[in-house]
């Protein structure tokens, strides 16, 4: 049987100097989709944070994409994001770039090189979320939805092991919200790893996965019909 992708032993979240979740075991197998709910401020978003590298794991043992969160170097930490796609609630696209530049800064900033090989990778995470035609478009010129589907192609760009998606329907209505959980659930269903963090309890009765819970400092697995 192979390694889960994301195995967490005991370990204990900090913001800063505070405390957020502790004794946390956690293991996430290749292909699985996961959700991760809870309040604002129960912990998600750090939990999140110590995964890609953003807050260093101080207390216990993990393993993510191979990597030992625990003996994580800052020198390791693009490495790591190279082997995940993170996508936000926020979008975070460079305004003042069009989407193929923007995509095209995330390609150079992580090692690429040959030109031709760059634009044909645009061009197939684009397809792959339906957005080819957005390729001269500047981020302002796009919905909001829009704007998601570029982040979400933008994460898949170096054809990472999982997403992480923090909240990525957040900032959208519920049509649109709707649309990018199908998307990231046809990736899920292409054989990529999804982690998702969300309050968005009518998602999860739409698009029933795993779902674990952040609550008074702790995180547990909860039964679907009690969401």
């Amino acid at each position: 049987m192979s390694q889960p992708i994301l195995s967490l032993k005991n370990i204990t979240v900090y913001q800063e100097n505070n405390t957020v979740l502790t004794d946390i075991d956690l293991d996430v197998n290749h292909g699985e989709f996961i959700y991760i709910i809870g309040k604002t401020g129960s912990g998600k978003s750090s939990l999140m944070k110590t995964l890609y590298g953003d807050l260093k794991l101080r207390r216990g043992e993990g393993t993510f994409v191979d990597y030992d969160l625990a003996r994580l170097r800052d020198r390791d930490i693009p490495y790591l994001r190279r082997k995940i796609g993170i996508v936000f609630q926020d979008f975070k696209l460079l305004p003042d770039r069009n989407v193929h530049e923007n995509l095209l800064f995330v390609l150079k900033a992580t090692g690429w090189k040959e030109k031709t090989e760059m634009n044909i990778k645009i061009n197939e995470v684009l397809d792959k979320v339906g957005m080819k035609s957005a390729l001269t478009k500047m981020p302002h010129q796009l919905s909001g939805g829009e704007q998601q589907r570029i982040a979400v192609a933008r994460a898949l760009l170096n054809d990472p092991e999982v997403i992480l998606a923090d909240e990525p329907t957040g900032n959208l209505d519920p049509q649109t919200s709707v649309e990018v959980m199908q998307l990231l659930r046809e990736i899920n269903q292409n054989g990529k790893t999804i982690i998702m963090a969300t309050h968005d309890y009518a998602l999860i009765m739409k698009f029933p996965a795993k779902t674990l819970k952040c609550d008074e400092g702790t995180l547990f697995e909860v039964v679907q019909k009690t969401v």
